[in-house]
């Protein structure tokens, strides 16, 4: 089992943005001290729910800070990225930092974002499978060219190429954020691994596992290929000496941090949303997720892991909003949670 945190860089009420991307950098350094497998980033725009615009620049600056750890985006939104350049940063970012980078994909949502970066609407409800497929190919081939309904252009040598390092092996791992059977079947049709949400339990969990290793079989994908599958899952941790204290501290900063975050968020074309009630929300995340004592935490993760065939987790560690309390929760997750882990 692999162990990692998940870095909001989130921005609780009465917080500065530097404040909170000082947090996600601690968090992350202090990530490695612990012991842990790997550190996840989240990137969004022009909402307080997220501070770190750029997923990829921020796993640079942490690569060149640590020296053993895993970084990986979650995700990289390509609806308003051109994805051969995101290719290239995670070119560079493999062979630079010794293949210690992973990169997660996502679709996004139908935000004011997709008005801003000038990608359209399109983009986002039909252009994320060729966007993934010419990601894909830029790291997997040596020269790339497209002829698709969003990307045209001429053939063209692929420098650097992530595959020449690490004695000619793969280039970096592409993960896939998925929220629905549709995302499911798309990863698996092309033989990614899933990025699974915070937001849904053990049982649903479970459920697009099994979708995935069926659709990746239909496709043609080895047994082997299906089995080594590395699906990730996204959580929330928050370790205390009793539950119940636990559980207190994301009561007392989520809901607030979440309401000021998600109200933020603007659809580019006036569609309805419905928000999540704050409090109902945190709620439902301590009851998912590891939140509690050491021995409950760990229980929780071998539940999961038993449940649902994955063994990569991406736990949320700083719901307290708090940095040293951050700090204390991630390192008590590497000496009081882990061991318990094998």
């Amino acid at each position: 089992m692999r162990v990692g945190s998940f870095v909001l860089a989130a921005q609780f009420p009465g917080q500065g943005e530097g404040e909170a991307l000082h947090r996600a950098v601690r968090s992350a350094e202090v990530a490695e001290e612990a012991g842990l497998d790997s550190v996840w980033l989240a990137e969004h725009h022009f909402v307080p729910y997220g501070t770190c615009p750029s997923a990829l620049t921020l796993a640079a600056l942490l690569l060149g800070r640590t020296r053993r750890i895993r970084i990986g985006t979650a995700v990289t939104v390509l609806p308003t990225a051109h994805p051969v350049a995101v290719g290239e940063q995670a070119a560079l970012l493999h062979l630079t930092s010794g293949g210690r980078f992973s990169l997660g994909v996502g679709r996004g949502g139908p935000w004011v974002d997709l008005e801003v970066f000038g990608a359209g609407l399109a983009a986002y409800e039909k252009g994320f499978p060729e966007s993934l497929d010419l990601l894909v190919r830029w790291l997997r081939e040596p020269s790339v060219g497209a002829d698709g309904e969003r990307y045209r252009f001429r053939e063209v040598p692929v420098v650097p190429r992530p595959s020449e390092a690490l004695s000619g092996g793969p280039g970096p791992e592409v993960v896939v954020a998925c929220t629905s059977p549709k995302s499911v079947r798309l990863a698996a049709e092309r033989g990614l691994p899933m990025l699974l949400g915070m937001h849904v339990g053990d049982e649903e969990k479970a459920e697009m596992v099994a979708l995935w290793r069926e659709q990746a079989r239909a496709s043609g994908r080895s047994p082997e290929e299906i089995r080594a599958a590395g699906h990730v899952s996204a959580g929330v941790c928050q370790i205390a000496d009793r539950r119940t204290d636990a559980a207190e501290t994301l009561l007392k900063a989520m809901p607030g941090f979440l309401k000021q975050g998600l109200e933020a968020h603007m659809t580019v074309d006036g569609r309805h949303r419905v928000m999540r009630d704050p409090l109902a929300y945190t709620e439902l995340l301590c009851g998912l997720h590891p939140v509690g004592t050491p021995r409950l935490c760990a229980d929780r993760l071998a539940a999961t892991s038993e449940r649902t065939g994955i063994s990569r987790f991406a736990l949320l560690v700083e719901g307290s909003g708090d940095l040293a309390a951050t700090e204390e929760n991630v390192r008590r997750l590497g000496a009081e949670v882990l061991p318990h882990l094998g």
